[in-house]
């Protein structure tokens, strides 16, 4: 779906956006960083404004922005920072982008809101930063995911968890926020958008939904031959559950957008998360590495068993790759 989605990357190309190394090089105007200085980064080439093979990540060495690259500490391994950069970043651009959910900035003493986030989805990479990004802001966290990760997005910083699985489930999340005020929801997961619209909407507080998952999924679509056979009921899924969650967040007033994971790279929340908050909130332990990572191999030839295995689904881990 690559040519319908960046349709402006022409080939050849680097993808990957999720890295983490040694400073190689740095420019002429660069003053956060040395030669030699462990890191994580997001390599932004991929996304429209920068469109550059050289800032892809899956290569030797990247070009990644200096704003969106942050020091780690000598007792992280660059395989527990590499999980972080796009999950940090999708998370972020949902909770604290004006014309998202525009909550509060993350601090390492955050002042109580009274407010609950939902996060649908909170095992996964996004949900998993989500959670603790909303926690260092001052708000409470309820998630859903399945019931043998409710531990572990407990640990993160959630409140109460969910199985998104049961048939009650959206009663039952209602019902735990009857009390207080929402600050709307963050979905991730196929349906999660019109779960969370009909709980939001049901709730006092912010009436905004802040998408993280298409409302059908492309992964079956094969590249070649027997496309066209595969895409169009994918077509037909991807316009249903549009219509589908337009017509419930209509009913229940409820605003949703969808969220477009390197947008700040060029607004103010790439600089509030990769220079102000997460230097200081990794070497203090106050914000951790999840999930944990899965290393499929070593060398750039292992990415496609690597993207393979991602196609198949994992739960609560990220695939990473070292070189």
């Amino acid at each position: 779906m690559g040519d319908i989605i960046t349709p402006w990357i022409t080939y050849p190309f680097v993808t990957g956006t999720d890295l983490a190394g040694e400073v190689a090089e740095i420019g002429s105007q660069v003053t956060r960083f040395r030669v030699g200085d462990r890191v994580l980064g997001f390599a932004a080439g991929g996304d429209k404004q920068r469109n550059r093979a050289a800032e892809g990540a899956f290569q030797d060495y990247a070009l990644v922005l200096a704003h969106m690259a942050a020091p780690i500490p000598d007792a992280m391994s660059f395989e527990d920072a590499a999980v972080l950069p796009l999950g940090l970043s999708t998370a972020a651009c949902g909770l604290f982008q004006r014309d998202f959910l525009a909550m509060d900035p993350p601090s390492a003493a955050p002042i109580a809101t009274g407010k609950t986030l939902l996060v649908w989805g909170g095992s996964t990479s996004v949900g998993s930063n989500a959670i603790q990004l909303a926690v260092a802001a001052g708000y409470d966290v309820v998630a859903t995911a399945s019931p043998h990760n409710f531990d572990y997005v407990r640990r993160l910083g959630a409140r109460a968890a969910f199985d998104y699985r049961s048939k009650t489930v959206i009663p039952d999340i209602i019902g735990a926020l009857q009390e207080g005020e929402i600050a709307g929801a963050l979905a991730i997961g196929a349906g999660s958008g019109v779960a969370c619209v009909e709980i939001v909407g049901r709730c006092q507080g912010k009436r905004f939904v802040a998408l993280a998952t298409p409302a059908a999924s492309f992964d079956d679509v094969p590249a070649g031959r027997g496309r066209l056979r595969h895409l169009l009921p994918a077509t037909a899924r991807m316009i249903t559950g549009n219509i589908t969650l337009a017509l419930k967040a209509r009913r229940y007033g409820v605003q949703t957008k969808f969220i477009w994971g390197s947008a700040l790279i060029a607004n103010e929340v790439g600089p509030m998360i990769f220079e102000t908050y997460l230097p200081a909130a990794l070497a203090e332990s106050r914000f951790v590495a999840a999930p944990s990572p899965t290393v499929v191999g070593t060398g750039l030839a292992q990415i496609p068993e690597a993207l393979e295995r991602q196609r198949r689904g994992v739960s609560a881990t990220k695939l990473v790759v070292t070189l």
